[in-house]
């Protein structure tokens, strides 16, 4: 279907309304039994939880709850060092002169869920040659890219050799949720069927996935979790793509936390309407961006890219989407090493909104009454609010963005075979400034027609030359201040090309009920948080 402003404010209008209503609601008992956690996210249900396969955000709370990674960020935030780095699987780990090799003493004594033997190196060999495979499909596979080779020493010491060096590997790819450890017996056994019975060795492990994909997953305490058990011994993850569907449940007290909308208005009507309610961001959370496919006309065209960044408003984005997002800069959020701010980005590339800058180009272009086009946008509100804006300010410079609104799952599906024109990524990253980069501009990373392809969906690199040198100059340099000036000269680079406009900060936020206690705060981190102190508190 095609979207609308008048769609988007008629649905926005039933969620507000929905919830007034709702807030009268008496607490279900099924709500109130304090040994199982229930949580709701904006999708139309599980997709997989193999952590090398997953395309979908929502299906990382089930992985991260049942996999370990083999180092971990502490609760709450991203570490602001590498002094902050915590063990997980494994429990220590050095680092070469030269960053290029590094390697870690597993944990003894880790057991797989369901008796499928103790976790030992062999596992993460395989783990990590899984990522690596150019037979299988991994869609975070170019995260993976710089490491040569993983060996074994014995059954706990894995060493990893990179091809560059890499200072803040443990803070990078290895905290990503893809690289989660999997048995490699589990597996081999169970072949496609582990994206839906997944062994891990996590807090949780995996009781049920539901015949009605709405109903989730279901997961129990891991009664040999070397971390101890979790503050509530079950939990449930529930897939609700519908805002008003999953507003009532939460106010119903069917369940106890939900994705909360990212969009103009919602938290303030949250607030009015239910008291004693928490709003836990993570902050920056989701980086919002948007691609254009050089390999389609008008895109082709330099200066109609520079229009389109230049009659974008992302001040206005930013102020609209408050609380929860800040406009960027840069594809590095300004909290990043590296990350532009309002006072360090060069004049040339920071682009503000200048309709008169843009028309002239359109001009020259050869557009002077502008053009029209269609693009897919996902019917999840946070990418519905932000692309309803931006059609609103190109129609400034005679820009006609028609939206065709897709379920959000589809809408990845499909951006992943490069059906769209006007891509949209809303994505987590680490705080390492390369990541973000080398996933959405490295020519490794061009996304392809038949989904084997990464997140670079302007072909930038291979439509015309990109950022690989300066990447991999980075890549190689060992100083992390070095490698900073050389990721900003990236940055630059990229931003006179405009193969990509960075958009805003979209700080990811879950909405809990009075009575449901996280055990911590949350200030940034990934679009994902462990749940293991969290409890019902009455």
């Amino acid at each position: 279907m095609t979207l609308t402003r008048r769609t988007f404010m008629n649905r926005s209008a039933a969620v507000l309304a929905g919830a007034g209503v709702a807030a009268n609601f008496a607490m279900p008992a099924a709500a109130q039994n304090a040994t199982q956690l229930r949580l709701a996210f904006a999708a139309r249900g599980l997709r997989n939880i193999d952590p090398a396969a997953y395309i979908q955000g929502a299906d990382e709370w089930g992985i991260i709850h049942i996999f370990d990674t083999l180092i971990d960020t502490p609760l709450g935030h991203f570490p602001s060092s590498m002094a902050e780095v915590q063990p997980s699987l494994a429990e220590s780990w050095t680092m070469a002169p030269d960053a290029k090799t590094w390697t870690f003493k597993l944990r003894q004594g880790v057991k797989f869920h369901k008796n499928y033997g103790e976790m030992t190196s062999d596992d993460v060999k395989f783990t990590f040659d899984r990522l690596l495979s150019t037979t299988e499909v991994t869609p975070n596979h170019v995260l993976y890219t710089n490491i040569a080779e993983v060996k074994v020493d014995g059954p706990y010491t894995v060493i990893f050799t990179l091809k560059q060096p890499d200072p803040l590997l443990p803070i990078g790819p290895l905290t990503h949720a893809s690289a989660s450890i999997v048995s490699r017996k589990a597996v081999q056994e169970k072949g496609k069927g582990f994206d839906r019975d997944a062994i891990g060795t996590g807090p949780y492990q995996l009781v049920s996935v539901e015949a009605d994909p709405s109903q989730g997953i279901k997961l129990a305490a891991n009664p040999d979790y070397f971390g101890g058990p979790p503050a509530t011994p079950n939990m449930q993850i529930l897939f609700i793509a519908d805002t008003t569907a999953r507003t009532l449940a939460l106010f119903s007290g069917d369940v106890h936390m939900i994705e909360g909308v990212r969009a103009p208005g919602w938290v303030p009507s949250i607030q009015q309407r239910g008291a004693g309610f928490h709003f836990d961001v993570s902050s920056p959370g989701s980086i919002f961006t948007i691609s254009m496919n050089m390999k389609v006309k008008p895109f082709d065209s330099l200066k109609v890219r520079q229009a389109m960044a230049y009659l974008i408003n992302r001040d206005e984005i930013g102020a609209a989407q408050a609380p929860f997002g800040l406009r960027t800069y840069g594809i590095n959020p300004t909290s990043y090493l590296g990350g532009f701010n309002a006072d360090t980005i060069p004049a040339d590339v920071r682009y503000d909104f200048n309709p008169d800058k843009a028309k002239q180009l359109l001009t020259e272009a050869g557009f002077p009454k502008g053009f029209s086009f269609t693009t897919d946008t996902s019917q999840r509100e946070d990418y519905q609010s932000i692309m309803l804006i931006i059609q609103q300010q190109l129609r400034v410079g005679g820009i006609d963005m028609k939206l065709n609104i897709k379920d959000h799952t589809a809408f990845h599906a499909d951006q992943g075979n490069d059906t769209n024109t006007l891509y949209q990524m809303s994505s987590a990253y680490p705080p390492v400034p390369t990541q973000a980069i080398l996933q959405q501009l490295s020519k490794a990373a061009e996304v392809k027609s038949d989904g084997t392809g990464g997140a670079n969906f302007s072909h930038y690199g291979a439509v015309i030359p990109g950022i690989d040198v300066l990447l991999q100059k980075a890549m190689d340099e060992p100083d992390i201040n070095n490698r900073i000036k050389l990721v900003q000269e990236i940055e630059v680079k990229f931003l006179q090309d405009m193969p990509l406009l960075p958009v805003c900060d979209n700080g990811y936020m879950l909405v809990r009920s009075p009575n449901c206690d996280l055990g911590y705060e949350m200030k940034s981190g990934y679009a994902h948080w462990r749940m293991t102190k969290a409890k019902i508190t009455a």
